[in-house]
């Protein structure tokens, strides 16, 4: 019998596993411009006069709205590369128990409108009752294109750039609290309001970071997008670094946290910064840019904030607060999984 394990929690891979088992088996042909690395969300592939641009990715923590969230979180880490998302398929998986006709119907038309919003097609997948589950899980894959010139990837981020956060955090983890956990708010004390608006997350300001990435990738040279999804803002601040080879100086007062994400994080002690954070933007680019995207985002009432530059990598990843530096803290663990262990 080999040896057992160490047990892995909810979430992510730790990173240096996924990084060892990464170059351990990593088998690409010479059309892959870019492959399966850490901070990277997408694989490239060259298809001659242009990239074919991949992206898979499951909702596990949401069941509410679970075919639009799979859409659009998928579109995002296309839309990041400079990629038009195209097509869609989707593995869908139901539990034995609780799954019905109307439960299916409900999830392909979630996923039909949210392609319509976009411009893609849904094209293919798979549905199952699958044995073992408690909830739906939805698994994405998008596919775009993306001209030559145009890839932007997480790696591009250059030594004395500034990084520009849209909308603030936690947009993604304020929704799913809201819609998984609102009879556990009522009994909170928390009134109707507060909790659609919690809810109202998903639209407003919303998920999905289209409009910002193709606005961004078509008037900017931009040297680096990413959007931080598991582990919040500080995991896709530190996926940038490491996919870049660079450091980060983080101003935290810059930061935007936003109110209702504020008190929910406050109400059950998990920390903003590491909370699931889908419909915020990283974008990293020259300074005087930085600045021209700030108002041009805000013109198009998307807000934005210069909330780091880029240091040597020998500088860390560190957070400046109140006139003291530290290390940006690490998340292994989405603190928005807690809410769902057992």
């Amino acid at each position: 019998m080999g040896s057992v394990g160490t047990r892995l929690p909810v979430g992510k891979l730790p990173t240096r596993l996924l990084e060892r088992l990464l170059d351990e088996y990593r088998l690409e042909d010479e059309r892959v411009v870019l492959g399966a690395r850490i901070g990277e969300d997408a694989a490239v592939l060259d298809m001659g006069d242009r990239y074919l641009v991949a992206k898979t990715d499951p909702i596990t923590f949401a069941t509410d709205q679970i075919g639009w969230y799979a859409v659009h979180v998928n579109a995002n880490d296309l839309v990041t590369t400079g990629a038009v998302p195209l097509w869609f398929l989707a593995t869908v998986l139901l539990p034995e128990l609780g799954s019905d006709e109307a439960m299916v119907e409900e999830i392909l038309r979630q996923m039909h409108a949210a392609c319509s919003e976009l411009g893609i097609s849904l094209v293919g997948g798979h549905t199952e009752i699958t044995c073992g589950l408690d909830r739906p899980i939805v698994v994405g894959q998008m596919l775009g294109e993306v001209a030559k010139e145009r890839l932007v990837t997480s790696g591009g981020a250059r030594v004395g750039d500034s990084v520009v956060l849209t909308k603030g955090i936690a947009i993604e983890g304020t929704a799913i609290i809201g819609r998984e956990r609102e009879a556990d708010l009522h009994e909170r004390g928390y009134s109707r309001d507060f909790i659609l608006r919690c809810q109202a997350y998903l639209h407003t300001p919303g998920i999905s970071v289209f409009r910002e990435a193709r606005l961004a990738s078509q008037d900017f040279d931009v040297h680096a997008m990413h959007d931080p999804t598991e582990g919040g803002l500080a995991m896709g601040l530190r996926e940038l670094a490491q996919a870049s080879q660079v450091g980060l100086m983080v101003q935290e007062e810059r930061i935007e946290v936003l109110p209702e994400c504020r008190r929910l994080c406050e109400e059950f002690g998990l920390d903003p910064l590491g909370t699931i954070a889908s419909g915020a933007l990283l974008l990293s680019l020259s300074s005087e840019d930085a600045d021209d995207l700030v108002s041009v985002l805000g013109s198009e009432q998307i807000p934005a904030a210069v909330i780091a530059c880029v240091v040597p990598k020998e500088e860390g990843i560190r957070v400046e607060s109140r006139g003291r530096t530290k290390d940006l803290p690490q998340f292994p663990r989405d603190e928005i999984a807690r809410l769902f262990a057992r």
